[in-house]
């Protein structure tokens, strides 16, 4: 009678250990999972953000722009293409 209760002991001994270590365990994932959607929805407003900004740099008002001050270049008339000569 004392064996079974020793074993008896033990395996309730033995299951308290597993059931708090699946409860720290769980805990654990849970911290990491939300992290990670933070961290999804972190980059998602980032590829937001960087959408809007590529979208902007590629309007005609902005190349132009880009083309006068970066290259130089200037607009042309057609007075000057008809003549041939170059500016």
């Amino acid at each position: 009678m004392a064996k079974i209760n020793l074993m008896l002991l033990v395996a309730v001994l033995l299951s308290g250990v597993v059931l708090v270590h699946n409860a720290y365990e769980s805990r654990r994932l849970f911290a990491e999972r939300e992290r990670a959607k933070n961290e999804g929805q972190r980059l998602a407003s980032d590829a937001e953000r960087l959408k809007a900004e590529r979208h902007a740099q590629a309007t005609n008002l902005r190349v132009e722009q880009v083309a006068r001050e970066r290259l130089g270049m200037r607009v042309i008339s057609p007075a000057l293409v008809a003549s041939g000569v170059t500016p």
